[in-house]
């Protein structure tokens, strides 16, 4: 009797286990925004590395800092259609009397999935077709032209933004 009780408790336990409670690391989750960096001098699409770029989103107080590489991964925000971000060169060191801040707004629509009860939901981003991408002008721009090379943002597999400067 005893045994015929373990069994169907352990059957009862283990019948409220399923695949979806647990959520794989190969589970694709929300894209960033892939960014590679050219030399705006050079005519051809010759990769430039950044040095000491530190990233910001308005009203926040934490960065993303990036040095010495040509393509960068940024977050963009999956509860508004819009991020701003301040670009800052030279903003990871001191002195901060060098920093050269730009302000890129980047416009887009999100289309939530459903992934999995344990992954929850995933977002993806499609450009804005009129205005993808703003870069605020002031007399001491560093960026001199963005271009977007992939406006539906699904994966990090590829370039979505081209950074001259």
């Amino acid at each position: 009797m005893k045994k015929i009780f373990i069994i169907l408790s352990m059957t009862f336990l283990f019948s409220g286990c399923e695949k979806d409670d647990v959520c794989a690391e190969t589970t694709p989750t929300t894209p960033k925004v892939v960014i590679e960096f050219f030399d705006a001098a050079n005519a051809t699409d010759t990769p430039k590395n950044v040095t000491n770029l530190k990233i910001t989103a308005a009203n926040f107080t934490s960065s993303i800092t990036y040095n010495a590489t040509n393509k960068i991964k940024v977050p963009l925000k999956t509860f508004q259609d819009n991020s701003v971000l301040s670009f800052t060169l030279n903003g990871s060191v001191d002195p901060t009397s060098d920093d050269n801040s730009d302000e890129i707004t980047f416009n887009y629509s999100r289309i939530e999935s459903y992934i999995s009860r344990a992954c929850g939901f995933k977002t993806t981003f499609l450009l804005d077709t009129t205005t993808p991408i703003l870069l605020t002008p002031d007399i001491t721009n560093w960026i001199q032209n963005i271009v977007v090379v992939k406006s539906n943002i699904e994966n990090e597999n590829e370039t979505h933004v081209k950074i001259y400067f």
